[in-house]
């Protein structure tokens, strides 16, 4: 098996890149975006192939921390995103299983601060004891989903996916796949303008707290905003035209 992680260090210290461009790896690239957007926390529970986006984001100076399982880096992630600071849960395909009883609810209560779950699907299970398309969860629990194509959109979208997360108040699902996370790009970096969050905890019973009267009046809203990012899709720029025969159009999303 190709040690891809000493490729990479090779690759680097060969290249002779400037300051704000890098070859990173899709999950550094997730790391570096994480960092970029101000997060003030990563949680999440090791397993190829995203053990490498919080153990990067670590390295290069984030507050990272591991959980007993995902279900928890999840719910710690959650405490922080409603005390209004970013927050990124990291985990693998069969780890979101594991963190799914916290997310149904949460995409009811919604979110204060950013809250984003980078999720690391494995189709061929290079790593894996299953294949699985989380993609179905950004449908099932109803929240929105990017999915980058390379390192590049996987340093973009991880900073739209905090914006798009305090916009919307709602957590945002980054679907990576394994040849994502561990391909080897140019990015560009750059710093997010994101402001400085103020950090404090609000005791609000009726949006936090799921009991069924309030559950119902949560999906109200949760179909309401819902509709709201369907119609920001419709024009949001990381929808992507290439101009080419128009007699066959072709819609695409991720690597493929």
């Amino acid at each position: 098996m190709l040690n891809y992680r000493g490729i990479l260090e090779s690759i680097k210290k060969e290249s002779n890149m400037s300051e704000n461009k890098m070859i990173l790896s899709g999950d550094e690239a997730v790391a570096y975006g994480a960092l970029a957007a101000s997060v003030s926390l990563g949680a999440g529970y090791p397993g190829t192939p995203s053990t490498e986006i919080l153990e990067t984001f670590s390295a290069i100076g984030g507050n990272a921390q591991w959980a007993p399982n995902e279900k928890v880096a999840l719910e710690v992630a959650i405490g922080a995103a409603f005390a209004g600071a970013r927050a990124l849960m990291t985990t693998k395909h069969v780890g979101l299983n594991v963190a799914a009883d916290p997310l149904f609810t949460l995409t009811y209560t919604g979110t204060k601060g950013g809250l984003v779950i980078a999720c690391a699907d494995d189709p061929g299970m290079a790593s894996s004891q299953n294949e699985q398309d989380s993609r179905n969860y950004a449908k099932f629990a109803q929240f929105p989903m990017l999915e980058p194509s390379d390192s590049q959109e996987a340093y973009d979208f991880t900073i739209k996916a905090f914006e798009l997360s305090e916009r919307f108040k709602m957590p945002v699902l980054l679907r990576m796949t394994t040849r994502v996370c561990h391909s080897i790009t140019a990015v560009n970096t750059h710093s997010a303008s994101a402001p400085a969050a103020k950090i404090g905890f609000e005791r609000n019973i009726q949006e936090r707290v799921m009991v069924p009267a309030f559950a119902k009046k949560a999906h109200v809203r949760l179909v309401a905003t819902m509709k709201e990012i369907a119609a920001f899709n419709e024009k949001s720029e990381l929808n992507t035209v290439f101009e080419g025969d128009k007699e066959l159009k072709n819609i695409v999303n991720g690597i493929a």
